[in-house]
């Protein structure tokens, strides 16, 4: 299974709905696709592509501090599965020299990884399921 390296396209907030959208983009090459988030993990996202910082460390500023406390490194961001209308993902954590996988939601993924400038891939079997 071959995973696909994305980025974060745009990011459509609006405050008179439940629910928020992100688009990925492929790196090298033209496919795309939405994800529906929540806002606060939408307002975790702005935050930090607009640099903006907090007073006390957010949920995902935790997360990082953990993984790194604990001797891990966040290697990646990999969405791994689409069933249901609903993204699976999980954060890949280096911890020295084996990967350790733990299950996430895409949009706490994202947000984590925005924030720590980490590397998202789709696999290619959701780039598919997505595109229909």
């Amino acid at each position: 299974m071959t995973d696909v390296r994305m980025e974060l396209s745009r990011i459509l907030i609006t405050e008179t709905q439940d629910y928020q959208l992100i688009e990925l983009r492929e790196v090298d090459g033209e496919r795309k696709f939405p994800i529906v988030i929540g806002i606060y993990e939408a307002a975790a996202i702005e935050r930090r592509l607009k640099h903006l910082e907090v007073s006390r460390p957010q949920t995902h500023e935790l997360l990082a501090s953990v993984i790194e406390h604990l001797g891990g490194r966040l290697d990646r961001i990999v969405i791994t599965d689409l069933k249901e209308h609903t993204f699976f993902a999980s954060l890949v954590i280096d911890q020295d020299g084996d990967e350790v996988e733990v299950d996430s939601r895409p949009s706490d993924a994202i947000a984590l990884g925005i924030a720590n400038n980490v590397p998202i891939y789709v696999a290619e079997h959701v780039l598919d399921a997505a595109a229909t």
